[in-house]
């Protein structure tokens, strides 16, 4: 039987085995692996109906455009600000990605930066492995507590809302930023980011990236957070103006900061690698096991439902 053909942006490296997978299932045309991608589109272009890729490597405009006969997008990932969805939907495209199966994953994330950058977690595991504490090198550093305080979440989609309820588990208080107020959730919510700030002893970023959200976490944003605030980030690195982030810790005018993802990542500023109050991982919130082989399994899903009925089971809205 003639497997059906599909063209695959990028490896998908965040699981390993989901290359061997499509590949299994599917005749894969491995555009990263040619070395002329826009003579690859041109002499394949007639033949590719779906494309599997992911929210790292994206789906641009040129792409989109070169392929008259393309159906689907489907994606291993939740955010889609690097496809070109307007285009997609414009053209008749559908588009799907694979949510809700990391939500709770990246939410642990987000709370395991969170505690470890109240409670110098990071900073203390550096000392003990430095032999500072055996040899008595310098000081203990007292840390922030986390139970009690009050949680502010900014954007509270399906991951805020998971962010939050946890925040309920450590008694916090727990307010929102959001598009729009959701009246059927137990947190108060603030129709200024200012305003949240302020009152936050905790920010959290769960919104979506993209154009729309580019710099919304401004210096304004930041120094009304405080000098005792602490900043979480597992959304995109854009959503933060990062240069203002960077100058504003660097004054002592922000608490700290837990930071899963950058503005031009792999690259993160080297100021923040020097800043004991600051908590870096390198944008892997959703890598556990268990949820990248959901991931996996959604996207198979997304492309075998397609194949099947022309529809997928996660579209993009």
């Amino acid at each position: 039987m003639t497997k059906p053909r599909i063209l695959q942006i990028g490896s998908l490296t965040g699981h390993p085995p989901a290359d061997a997978e499509l590949a299994a299932r599917y005749e894969v045309l491995e555009l990263w692996k040619a070395a002329d991608p826009q003579a690859f589109l041109r002499e394949h272009a007639d033949s590719i109906e779906v494309i599997a890729t992911s929210a790292n490597i994206g789906c641009k405009a040129e792409v989109i455009q070169a392929l008259p006969k393309l159906r689907a997008i489907c994606s291993w990932g939740v955010g889609y600000d690097s496809i070109d969805v307007d285009l997609a939907k414009s053209r008749g495209v559908i588009v799907s990605n694979t949510p809700d199966v990391l939500n709770d994953c990246v939410a642990d994330l987000a709370w395991g930066l969170l505690i470890a950058c109240a409670r110098n977690i990071a900073w203390g595991d550096r000392f003990v492995r430095a032999n500072h504490w055996e040899n008595k090198v310098g000081g203990l550093t007292l840390g922030t507590r986390v139970s009690g305080k009050k949680l502010g979440v900014v954007g509270l989609g399906r991951i805020g809302e998971a962010i939050a309820r946890r925040g309920q588990g450590f008694d916090m208080q727990v307010a929102y930023h959001n598009r729009r107020a959701r009246p059927e959730v137990p947190y108060e919510y603030k129709d200024s980011l200012v305003d949240l700030a302020t009152w936050s002893d905790f920010l959290v970023i769960a919104t979506v990236g993209g154009a729309s959200t580019r710099g919304l976490i401004n210096e304004s944003v930041l120094r009304a957070l405080g000098p005792k605030g602490i900043l979480v980030n597992i959304a995109r690195g854009s959503v933060i103006d990062e240069p203002a982030m960077v100058q504003v810790l660097s004054e002592g005018a922000l608490g700290g900061a837990g930071l899963d993802v950058f503005d031009k990542e792999p690259k993160v500023p080297d100021a923040l690698k020097t800043m004991n109050n600051v908590v870096l991982m390198p944008h892997v919130a959703s890598a556990t096991h268990e949820t990248r082989r959901a991931m996996t399994d959604c996207l198979l899903d997304n492309l075998s439902s397609f194949f099947a009925n022309g529809q997928v089971m996660t579209p993009v809205e």
